[in-house]
């Protein structure tokens, strides 16, 4: 029978259905990961064998450490989200979004009803663009959890391990311990400050990169 027919429900997406079971996972993995002692350790353990060698310094500069992890963490999410994202084609669907609502809410208040009417018909098209843009996003998320999850086990274990190395200065303040709990532990909220500015100065970068690139496309296409 026809999946057009009514009352007959499509067939499921395969594609889809496997990656809403990867999303899934990974979360639960994440989650396993936080609250389980023994797993996060032993996750950390085998990440240190790269980490330690090359960035963990003997322990003896816990914030550069931290300064380079986070470098390292945030560079490696923003190119995943990079190669797999066009944003290009971003941009315009939230600017189709934009104007679709912009509209949609003019239309209201001068109780426009044949333009209400018009517009509701075109809604869920526009629906789609926007759960489009949202549905990239959650795909992508497994694979930066990929990289994420085994970075903070290790940190975690790492930072245990330092003892009175982990109480350091900066610039605000002296005597900091990083494992110390200011609703995270301060080491988390020191690695935040550090790659949440840098993973916004790349995003943006990269970002800027890509349009310039298609502008150049069809300015070229256009001669």
């Amino acid at each position: 029978m026809d999946a057009t027919v009514p009352g007959v429900r499509p067939a499921p997406d395969p594609k889809k259905q496997m990656s809403t079971f990867i999303t899934i996972f990974t979360f639960v993995l994440a989650m396993f990961i936080l609250f389980d002692q023994d797993l996060r350790h032993w996750l950390g353990t085998i990440v240190g064998y790269v980490f330690e060698p090359t960035v963990g310094f003997g322990g003896s500069m816990p914030v550069v450490t931290l300064f380079l992890t986070g470098i390292i963490m945030t560079a490696a999410t923003i190119l995943v989200r990079h190669f797999f994202t066009d944003y290009v084609g971003q941009a315009e669907s939230q600017k189709i979004v934009n104007a679709f609502n912009k509209e949609f809410q003019k239309a209201r208040l001068e109780n426009n009803k044949y333009k209400i009417k018009k517009l509701t018909e075109e809604q869920p098209k526009i629906m789609k663009k926007s759960m489009e843009m949202s549905t990239t996003q959650m795909k992508l998320m497994p694979l930066t959890m990929l990289v994420v999850i085994p970075i903070f086990a290790w940190l975690s274990v790492w930072i245990g391990t330092l003892g009175t190395a982990a109480v350091v200065d900066v610039p605000w303040a002296s005597n900091v311990d990083l494992n110390a709990l200011n609703v995270f532990p301060n080491w988390v909220l020191l690695y935040s400050l550090i790659s949440i500015p840098f993973g916004q100065i790349l995003g943006r970068a990269l970002r800027y990169v890509q349009f310039r690139k298609r502008l150049r496309t069809i300015e070229a296409q256009a001669i």
